[in-house]
């Protein structure tokens, strides 16, 4: 075994490298203006170091192409007559498919005047040309090149400052002390529900992704104080691209890993109009193995498969469309019968049944008009659907029979609709005006057994819709080519009950050096309450009524400091401060306790009591430091600190810590990649990350003796709520990757070790009533992930 072992490892790393010839790929794509997509004809595109030098000139539409491009990391350098010089560094170029680029310029303000700006721009910078603080790129590549991210974004935001990944099992992600559900999620330009399998109405997160990042473009995440363009979101922005399919050749895509079995294509379609497609499919490991009998041995086995595409067509006669959609299922069926009293299970609870199912679609239209060279209409129309199902049996001992104690079935199909001018008035000016609406068409109807009325009560039933109207407007103008100024503003009225908000935004920003700068902003930012909570129903034992429905919206106001040093083109050190005042936060309206709204949204639903008012207030301050070298000669490293408070009010008044105020987290990643074989065109990678994090918040409670039932129960002191706090999360994370140039074909072979020490870290405490001792239950253990992916 030990001698197959080290034969497969040669292999590996001889695969291709025993020949000396060399391996080629084409380098292409297209120069745009950044801010107005007009195509630049004549910009001048090198690969600097080559000798001769190689190099190319876009033609009338702004397209180029680089043949014979050897495969590995590739520089570009892009210059344009009034535009600031673009530099791309370590470009991942390789045999399996053709590198194919959009690079957009940015025009200087004031031709003629000192430029304090460096060749190469910050990697970190946003896509989006108006935010201004608190906003970072991110690439494709990050999400598979940071240990512990799984290939999921969200995992991977985790890594930067002000950022906690909330659990183990999930990918919610806290952001400066906001709850999970304050994140909003854009795909293509409008906003969608949770793309994320089992994500239950009002959160932004789940155990498995069903975003394939493989068909990301550049994105952006931001943590606060966003442009006027974005709304309904309190804590953060992922605003998501999907990339183009290859428009001149087809290519492929297959991949076996822990998440599942994928197939991936893409290719040309309707060629006079330059057309393209994007597709990929994914089906659940542990389902295909238990369908051919593995047993894994657990309570249930997850049950999942989603599918992305994107159809692009760039030259019509009317403008460009494209048409995008994303989907998935899963289901999970987790009966007593099967745990396992020994081990951990973080979804089910001993002695009940479980079964829940969760569907989500979305498919949209992306249409843009030229209105003149300087100005675009931008319009996206999109349908998407939700369907969550949950049914819970409580069993009757000893017999086992089900007991139906809780149930719910919640639907929502939404209309939505973005539609904005896009217009450079001149070179210092820009601005982009626009509408979102939205009808949410809404079935909702749950119910719980009271023990009270000794009988199946609703808690929720509706039938109905409500529209979301969501103008905006935005203006940056340049003061010089040093000092922007960013200004707008977001209203948001929900027809539902007739609440509104009216939000300002605002940012400057100033290099006062060629490698320094400085940014502030401020913004209102407001979110409408999970659907479901307007509907809850209350029932005096004759008729139902719905306290909750003239409730407002959440609030906050969001101000950000910060300071960026570039000290080489390819290290930075960025520090923000921020504090954000939250108001008009749901309370609990009938009793004097410690229930706020803003501790809600990391599990698998949102509760609230059954009647609340908008009296709870809070805030978040911190303060977070970021220091990275991007990719350079196969080395890169990120580490982020943050220190924070986050703080609330309910009902009794008193000040205390909302249940996300880990007070502090701190990451460190690093990675190195070197070339294999004597052709250097074959790859390894080791990424490692470290995290340490304050412990998760809890609400303390005493041990008390029922004389009635003969056992200990848990009296909970809410009046001391998440005053309690696990001791701190540590984490260490290792993942090893290699990659095989060969002809057209690229293999990579990648090893993923989570929590490579094995730490226990605090999940929560499980009660023993027969005994009144509790006993911790912990979060992941190490775990391997290995995964193989072909492209050709």
């Amino acid at each position: 075994m030990r001698n197959s072992a080290l034969l497969l490892l040669f292999i590996l790393f001889t695969t291709g490298s025993s020949y000396s010839e060399t391996i080629t790929q084409t380098l292409r794509g297209q120069v745009t203006d950044r801010q107005t997509l007009q195509p630049l004809p004549g910009a001048n595109i090198i690969i600097p170091g080559t000798d001769p030098v190689i190099g190319v000139t876009s033609d009338t539409k702004g397209y180029f192409t680089l043949p014979g491009i050897p495969v590995g990391r590739v520089n570009l350098r892009v210059t344009f007559m009034g535009y600031r010089e673009v530099f791309l560094s370590n470009i991942n170029h390789i045999s399996g498919r053709e590198t194919v680029l959009h690079i957009e310029m940015e025009e200087y303000a004031i031709t003629g005047q000192e430029v304090v700006v460096t060749a190469d721009r910050n990697k970190a910078e946003a896509i989006n040309p108006m935010t201004t603080v608190s906003a970072r790129g991110f690439t494709v590549e990050e999400t598979e090149r940071f240990a512990g991210s799984r290939n999921d974004v969200a995992r991977m935001a985790s890594s930067y400052a002000g950022v906690v990944g909330n659990s183990d099992d999930r990918n919610d992600i806290v952001v400066r002390g906001n709850s999970p559900t304050g994140l909003l999620w854009r795909l293509e330009g409008i906003d969608i529900p949770s793309p994320n399998h089992w994500a239950a109405f009002g959160t932004s997160g789940g155990p498995v992704s069903m975003l394939n990042n493989t068909l990301l473009a550049n994105s952006d995440f931001m943590s606060g104080a966003f442009p006027a363009e974005y709304g309904n979101a309190t804590a953060s922005v992922f605003d998501l691209r999907m990339r183009n399919g290859n428009n001149q050749n087809h290519e492929f895509l297959g991949q076996v890993g822990f998440n599942g079995f994928e197939l991936g294509a893409e290719g040309p379609v309707a060629s006079r109009y330059n057309g393209s497609y994007l597709v990929n499919a994914r089906y659940s490991t542990m389902e295909v193995f238990d369908m051919i009998g593995i047993d894994f041995g657990t309570v249930g086995v997850p049950q999942y498969k989603d599918m992305s595409f994107k159809i692009h067509l760039p030259q019509t006669p009317a403008g460009s469309f494209s048409i995008f959609g994303l989907g998935g299922l899963s289901k999970i069926e987790m009966l007593d019968r099967y745990r396992d009293t020994e081990e951990v299970d973080y979804y089910s609870g001993e002695g009940f049944d479980l079964i829940n199912s969760a569907d989500m679609g979305v498919i949209g239209l992306n249409h843009i008009a030229r209105l003149s060279p300087d100005a675009f209409f931008r319009s996206t129309l999109a349908v998407s659907h939700r369907n969550v199902r949950t049914d819970v049996d409580s069993l009757i001992l000893p017999q086992m029979d089900p007991f139906r104690i809780y149930g719910n079935s919640f639907k929502e199909n939404r209309i939505s609709g973005n539609f904005s001018v896009n217009a450079r008035i001149d070179s210092r000016n820009r601005t982009k005006a626009g509408l979102m609406v939205s009808n949410r068409m809404m079935q909702m109807v749950d119910s719980v057994y009271s023990h009270r009325f000794e009988q199946i009560i609703k808690l929720t039933d509706m039938d109905g819709n409500a529209w979301l109207l969501q103008p905006y407007a935005q203006w940056q103008h340049h003061l010089s080519n040093n000092l922007t100024l960013n200004a707008g503003f977001h209203f948001q009225y929900f027809m539902l009950n007739e609440t509104s908000s009216f939000e300002p935004r605002l940012g400057i920003r100033y290099n006062f050096f060629p490698n320094q700068a400085i940014s502030t902003g401020y913004g209102r930012h407001s979110q409408i309450l999970p659907e479901h909570i307007y509907f809850s129903e209350t029932f005096d034992g004759n008729t139902y009524h719905q306290p909750n429905k003239g409730l407002g919206m959440i609030k906050s106001d969001h101000f950000v400091l910060g300071y960026d040093w570039s000290l080489t083109s390819h290290t930075r050190i960025k520090m923000e401060t921020y504090f954000q005042r939250l108001f008009n936060v749901p309370i609990d309206g009938n009793r004097e306790n410690s229930y706020s709204m803003l501790n809600q949204g990391a599990n698998f639903g949102v509760w609230a009591p059954d009647t609340l008012v908008n009296e709870g207030t809070g805030q978040n301050m911190g303060v977070e430091l970021t220091i990275e070298r991007f990719f350079h000669q196969g080395l890169y490293y990120l580490v982020t600190a943050s220190l924070f408070e986050s703080g609330y009010r309910a009902s009794d008044g008193q000040w205390r810590s909302t249940a996300f105020n880990n007070n502090y987290i701190a990451n460190a990643l690093a990675g190195y990649e070197f070339n294999v074989g004597r052709s250097g065109r074959n790859t390894l990678d080791i990424n490692m990350k470290t995290t340490w994090a304050g412990g998760q918040r809890y609400i303390p409670y005493r041990t008390v003796w029922d004389d009635e039932n003969q056992l200990w129960d848990q009296q909970f002191i809410h009046s001391q709520a998440f005053s309690g706090q696990y001791r701190d999360y540590f984490r260490v994370d290792l993942s090893i990757g290699f990659r095989v140039n060969s002809g057209r074909f690229t293999q990579e072979w990648a090893l993923e070790v989570t929590n490579l020490l094995n730490n226990q870290n605090i999940y929560n405490t499980r009660f023993n009533p027969e005994t009144g001792d509790e006993t911790y239950t912990y979060q992941l253990p190490m775990m391997i992930i290995p995964q193989w992916r072909i492209r050709f």
